[in-house]
């Protein structure tokens, strides 16, 4: 199966939104496909050979997961890559642009969920998490 491709632009410099991706305290804050989830837990040791694990859960408890993997590759405000629990690869790049960052993500499709699900339950995870940045950081532009 091909990747999935997924991505979305935030009006913030790279730095911003790189630690506001890897900060444990913000994954908390964003990691959710809907407003009726939750990310109840976030350990993140951002370094090759390090190992992140974010629990993910309904708000009714009638459901949670452990969205795991471990680092393959960290190049700090460019590209971060690792490989889940279950073998499938992700790479993600960050590229800013004047104080414009686009994030982009491809990851390896699972087969047990359709691939238009997989795209937009990731997608709606990653502009969460454009709307968290823009709205707690700012836009980092002088408008």
């Amino acid at each position: 199966m091909e990747p999935i491709h997924i991505e979305t632009t935030i009006k913030n410099n790279v730095a911003t939104v790189w630690n506001a991706y890897n900060s444990a305290e913000d994954i908390m804050q964003w990691n959710h496909a809907s407003d009726d989830w939750h990310c109840t837990s976030s350990v993140n040791d951002l370094r090759v050979g390090g190992k992140f694990s974010n629990r993910m859960e309904a708000k009714d408890g009638s459901f949670g997961f452990d969205f795991e993997g471990e680092y393959t590759a960290i190049e700090p405000f460019k590209h971060i890559a690792y490989v889940l629990a279950d073998g499938r690869k992700v790479a993600i790049h960050f590229k800013e642009s004047r104080d414009v960052t686009t994030v982009s993500t491809t990851f390896d499709p699972e087969t047990q969920n359709p691939i238009a699900m997989q795209r937009d339950g990731w997608q709606a995870i990653l502009t969460n998490f454009k709307t968290y940045v823009e709205r707690v950081y700012g836009t980092g532009t002088n408008e």
